[in-house]
């Protein structure tokens, strides 16, 4: 069976006594190019009633035109795809690509700081139409001489502001509300598996930023139809806690409100709280309520900012991604493994005629031979016709993956930013919760041993003399 959860830390489910979800995208999935399809028209209807030209709402909204794990840099209107290390691996203005020129001459360095305040990271799938239309309006405002727009790091304000504005003021819940089943995806195998591990003597909680309200619409449409062993999702799950604001939760210092479900009222709480539903609290305060240590719980998440990095850093709970878009990244991966395996056999054969080349042109330059002339030339040209065959196999290689930005995990060579953050902040991660809920509660999940670069080197060289 393919490996469906992957391990970054050793995680024992055994040891494990509370698992809490986040709800949006983890608990309950979303189609979500239909959602952000959605959100993209709601914003563009608010940033008319903010001035901005009625032209804009003709703008077609297209998923591939961002991915996860982008930067926006807010005053030169650029998107920006880095590596682990910060170094820029492709780049756009608007929707057209930035040429590699024009972003050496823009970007003085190669590594971007994301602590500077002009840029903005996309970390969760509900930044996508974000992204979209940052692109979109910048390219409508550069190719445009007949309308005035805002500068880029103005436009990018707005559109935000328009963004929390549809999510608070009920613009799109009211728009899920009305047709749920086109934009939230029921899965009965979670709630088998959540039932699967209550029967495991695993306490469940749900930690949401969304309010009471929308929280209950949402479980009562996932979770409802879908239980056997319990009556209500409020029997499910031990606590509820909404509202929760994420990543505050983690850091500050909120007291709890007591909800009551059947009208959604509110009662302060003073001291440990009950299983319930509450609105607010904090980290700490829930902790001392579990009377657990952080090794004790398993948190799952899709917001590497909200809902892993902070949690990681603050309270030293165990982390699971959800990165939706790996089950697609994981499929592509299988459809260019053929591609992949000619790139490193040519990579093999090119290794030993650049290592011939770099010795008789250092001998030419330290004694002055001219006896290898032929031969480096010869060396050359065989060099240059790999690397043109490699560049033809790597661009075939790219068509199969986002055909604007190419992989998610990927930046060129190196993983990128984005994966550099599940890695560092992420126990295990999985494509969606369903794929841990498969697994038994019991599961030992182990961390591979990640060789250095060095170690690498000395494996092919101690393979090389037992061979």
């Amino acid at each position: 069976m393919d490996t469906k959860v992957f391990v970054n830390r050793t995680l024992n489910l055994r040891k494990i006594r509370y698992l809490g979800f986040d709800m949006d995208h983890t608990l309950v999935r979303y189609d979500s190019r239909a959602f952000e399809l959605k959100v993209h028209e709601i914003v563009l209807k608010k940033l008319t009633a903010r001035g901005y030209p009625e032209a804009v709402l003709s703008l077609p909204f297209d998923y591939d035109l961002a991915i996860r794990g982008l930067v926006i840099d807010k005053l030169k209107g650029n998107l920006l795809k880095i590596s682990r290390h910060g170094g820029i691996r492709a780049a756009f203005h608007g929707v057209k690509p930035l040429e590699f020129s024009l972003q050496r001459k823009t970007y003085s360095s190669t590594y971007i700081d994301l602590r500077d305040q002009r840029y903005s990271s996309i970390d969760t799938a509900f930044s996508i139409s974000l992204a979209n239309l940052f692109m979109q309006l910048v390219h409508f405002k550069d190719s445009s001489s007949q309308l005035v727009l805002p500068d880029y790091a103005t436009m990018f304000g707005d559109i935000m502001n328009s963004v929390d504005a549809a999510h608070r003021d009920g613009s799109i819940k009211n728009e899920v509300r009305r047709d749920l089943a086109s934009y939230v995806i029921k899965d009965e195998s979670v709630v088998r598996g959540l039932e699967r591990f209550r029967l495991h003597d695993k306490k469940l909680f749900v930690l949401t930023n969304s309010d009471f309200h929308y929280t209950k619409l949402l479980l009562d449409y996932a979770i409802n139809p879908f239980l056997k062993e319990h009556k209500h999702w409020s029997e499910l799950f031990e606590f509820v806690i909404v509202s929760a604001q994420k990543p505050r939760f983690f850091m500050d210092d909120q007291k709890f409100l007591l909800v009551n479900p059947e009208n959604g009222t509110m009662t302060n709480v003073d001291g440990v709280i009950q299983p319930g539903i509450y609105q607010g609290g904090c980290a700490k305060l829930f902790t001392d309520t579990l009377d657990a240590e952080g090794d004790d719980i398993l948190y799952i998440g899709d917001h590497i900012y909200g809902d892993i990095l902070r949690l990681k850093k603050d309270c030293n709970w165990r982390t699971a991604m959800v990165v939706e878009d790996l089950a697609e990244e994981i499929r592509k991966y299988k459809e260019v493994a053929p591609i992949q395996k000619q790139i490193n056999a040519m990579m093999l054969a090119k290794q030993p005629l650049e290592d011939e080349n770099v010795k008789l042109v250092s001998e030419r330059i330290e004694t002055g031979t001219t006896l290898h002339e032929a031969r480096i030339h010869e060396l050359q040209r065989l060099t240059s016709e790999l690397d043109k065959q490699i560049s033809d196999l790597i661009r075939a290689h790219q068509n199969h993956f986002n055909k604007y930005w190419g992989e998610v995990m990927r930046a060129g060579n190196e993983e990128s930013y984005f994966a550099n953050q599940t890695e560092r902040f992420a126990c295990i991660y999985m494509a969606k919760l369903a794929d841990l809920l498969e697994c038994s509660p019991r599961t030992y999940f182990r961390a591979p041993r990640r060789p250095m670069a060095h170690e690498i080197q000395a494996g092919q060289a101690s393979m090389t003399l037992d061979a």
